[in-house]
């Protein structure tokens, strides 16, 4: 019984398989089968580790550079799904940078990125996520990085993320005077919604989760004030795909795909990560999309 219980242990508590082929949700191709539009567009990608692609297998595989153009390994279910099929005038530039936080996110916006005035403009977003995680607990929190706060502590930081987020989104608008769809990804969580973060190798966090729920209200309430910004669900998307993945009594499970879709370093996403995360901005480009 002993030796059932450890195998036992070890394939639902420590187990973290990646799986093989496609993740995340299927699109239907008969949408890229014909052009959107005509005009010029600029795709730009703005943010973090996500956008910049940290954790995929090679830079045709980041969600930014697949969601444009598909690889030469392409799956066969995505094979013509890309916006180059269907934007003929399309070109991209990613201002992402790998471990930055919000706070860099807004210096970038506003002294980096060019006006674009002769384009229609698709922007790629993530943002927030490495505020809460940073400084993983080493040493006291502050803004924009606050492992280890306590809510109270966290509550002003979680406003002035509101004030910033706000100033980031309507400068961007800005940024393109023919018009712009902004596509912002909300923040996942590698515990699938226990908290548990020593399952994902760091210190307990009691007030983590709460966080993490308040950071994403802001995300949603801030975007539904405008109405070219749409809210990407990745926290949706990853749950069942952290660290309690083979937990099959968990509401969370994924009996078609229980596997796990983080990186090495925890907070990227690995290679089928980036391949859901292409699908779910492209489904929602898809539904939102006004070109």
């Amino acid at each position: 019984m002993t030796l059932v219980g450890v195998l036992g242990y070890i394939e639902y508590f420590l187990s973290r398989p990646v799986g093989a082929g496609p993740a995340g949700p299927a699109l239907d191709a008969i949408a890229f089968t014909q052009v959107w539009s005509d005009q010029r567009v600029q795709v730009i990608g703005v943010g973090d580790s996500i956008t910049a692609g940290l954790g995929a297998r090679s830079t045709s595989h980041t969600f930014f550079n697949r969601l444009l153009e598909n690889p030469n390994d392409e799956f066969t279910d995505m094979k013509g799904v890309c916006l180059s099929e269907v934007l003929p005038h399309l070109t991209s530039e990613n201002f992402a940078i790998s471990g930055s936080e919000s706070c860099t996110h807004a210096e970038v916006i506003a002294d980096t990125i060019p006006v674009y005035p002769d384009a229609y403009g698709i922007v790629l977003m993530t943002t927030g996520g490495n505020d809460l995680i940073h400084s993983y607990g080493r040493s006291e929190p502050r803004e924009c990085a606050m492992y280890s706060a306590t809510l109270e502590q966290a509550l002003p930081w979680i406003e002035s993320f509101r004030t910033r987020l706000a100033r980031m989104l309507d400068e961007l608008t800005a940024k393109f005077p023919k018009g712009c769809e902004i596509y912002l990804g909300d923040i996942y969580d590698p515990t699938d919604g226990v908290g548990d973060a020593p399952s994902v190798f760091l210190p307990h966090w009691q007030d983590g989760l709460a966080i993490h729920s308040r950071y994403n209200d802001v995300i949603t309430e801030v975007a539904a004030q405008r109405d070219h910004v749409h809210v990407v669900p990745l926290h949706q998307t990853f749950l069942g795909h952290g660290s309690h993945c083979r937990q099959f009594w968990r509401s969370t499970y994924d009996a078609n795909d229980p596997h796990y879709w983080f990186y090495t370093n925890i907070e990227d996403p690995n290679d089928r990560g980036y391949d859901a995360i292409r699908r779910i901005f492209l489904k929602t480009i898809v539904e939102k999309t006004k070109l």
